[in-house]
């Protein structure tokens, strides 16, 4: 049977894989395994949602699977991830409850689970909810039934702690924010507009089935658009849950993850708040990265791709800066997760701090042409361990030297192997992957 947690909680078609019985199975268990491991209290649990028509069918399921097992629940409504991460802190909870699925299309939904700090569950504790789904269990009755009720103020502790982590205002930019009509719809235009900006909000008016249709960070032709229509300094693209992050600068070029923590970097080693001049990516960050923030006397550290992986080191490492291409970026000193909002406005605060434009400041990082092509293979394992795939990717790797680099990744999912090269040209990074591609296509 495969683990009903995914890479970032549980996620499917809404009403038909992620079912309320099972939003209320899962919210139950949560409190239980959590209840069981501090018997000091009553069980105290954060809900949230973006607005996609099914979270309010599902944030009904949760609350009452939780009110089922004696917690006690605490609604914000309608918000980010990291907001919901930020509160169970800011609240004392024990527990925290999202429901989106982030920058999936509307009929998909998800849960997200955030123990006591904000924290994302380690695999262990999910392992163990998981397993208390089917297990028998006596629930609570009369005073023993938790109970529910509303945060009214939970949108404005957001913002202020949005506010809070801004090293300087944003007097004089002018920016456009697509919303993705999803969580981030109210809370980004107006921390952008406290903090100084001059904002123009774009597909921020959710109507429950709008979310990531055609905006947000994983379509930006509207966004490039609107930034070169309306003069901006640059754009922000945030995803359905608001825990990702992209840009344009006043050209509409794209300013991906990558370069977004270029920026960063420097600004937090300018500020001493970049520790031991490091900082941590994934496998699929950029070469150009690597080059750039070495010639900058900066340290990368490199994970798995995933969030999580990050995370983890940088909670080995007590590293202040984390994050991926995608624009999923960490700030372990303002944020326990990726948080989206807090990216840009850090990302802004710089463009205002320096005078510099954005395409100049994310011009300290040149971008390697970058290929990526996934293979469906009959058996990843005969393919790691083919000697002619290790043999064409060693000729590949000779070729290009240091001018560029190869990566083959199966899919932790399905039977594919993902085949990443960058190169000095899109026409050699494309022949090489094309070449590497055949190659692992050809394993049997």
């Amino acid at each position: 049977m495969a683990r009903l947690f995914g890479t970032d909680g549980v996620r499917g078609l809404a009403n038909a894989d992620l079912t309320p019985e099972l939003a209320m199975s899962v919210a139950a268990a949560a409190a239980r395994v959590l209840a069981a491991r501090d018997t000091s209290h009553r069980p105290v649990a954060v809900v949230g949602r973006d607005p996609r028509a099914s979270g309010e069918m599902l944030q009904a399921a949760v609350a009452a699977g939780l009110a089922s097992a004696g917690a006690d629940v605490m609604q914000v409504g309608v918000l980010p991830t990291p907001a919901v991460a930020f509160l169970v802190g800011a609240l004392g909870a024990d527990l925290g409850v999202m429901i989106s699925a982030s920058h999936n299309p509307m009929p998909d939904n998800g849960i997200k689970l955030f123990a006591a700090g904000g924290h994302k569950l380690p695999d262990a504790i999910e392992d163990e909810i998981e397993a208390n789904l089917q297990a028998p269990t006596e629930r609570p009755t009369g005073a023993g039934v938790g109970r529910v009720y509303d945060i009214a103020d939970a949108h404005d502790r957001y913002v202020a702690h949005l506010l809070a982590a801004v090293p300087n205002r944003l007097d004089g930019l002018k920016v456009v924010v697509d919303c993705a009509n999803g969580a981030a719809w109210a809370a980004a235009p107006q921390a952008y507009r406290e903090a100084g900006a001059e904002v123009i909000a774009i597909h921020a008016l959710p109507d429950g089935e709008n979310i990531n249709d055609g905006c947000g960070s994983t379509h930006l032709e509207d966004l490039r658009a609107a930034v070169l229509a309306e003069g901006a300094d640059l754009g922000i693209a945030h995803d359905g849950d608001a825990d990702r992050c992209l840009a344009v600068d006043g050209t509409g070029a794209v300013i991906d993850g990558d370069q977004i923590m270029a920026v960063l970097a420097l600004a937090m080693r300018d500020a001493g708040e970049l520790v031991d001049d490091s900082f941590v990516v994934t496998v699929m960050s950029n070469l150009g990265l690597h080059v750039a923030m070495r010639d900058a006397g900066l340290k990368l550290r490199t994970t798995a791709v995933g969030d999580r992986y990050v995370l983890e080191e940088l909670r080995a490492t007590g590293l202040a800066l984390g994050g991926e291409q995608s624009g999923h970026v960490l700030i372990p000193g303002h944020a326990t997760t990726g948080d989206g909002l807090l990216t840009a406005m850090r990302l802004m605060a710089r463009v205002a701090a320096t005078g510099r434009p954005l395409a100049e400041l994310a011009g300290v990082m040149t971008r390697m042409p970058q290929v990526l092509i996934n293979v469906k293979v009959t058996d990843k394992a005969t393919v790691a361990s083919s000697p002619l795939v290790s043999s064409a990717v060693a000729a590949v790797e000779a070729e290009l030297g240091d001018t560029g680099r190869v990566l083959l990744r199966p899919s932790g999912t399905e039977q594919l192997v993902r085949v990443m090269v960058e190169a000095p040209s899109e026409e050699a990074a494309q022949t090489a992957a094309d070449r590497l591609a055949a190659v692992v296509a050809g394993v049997h």
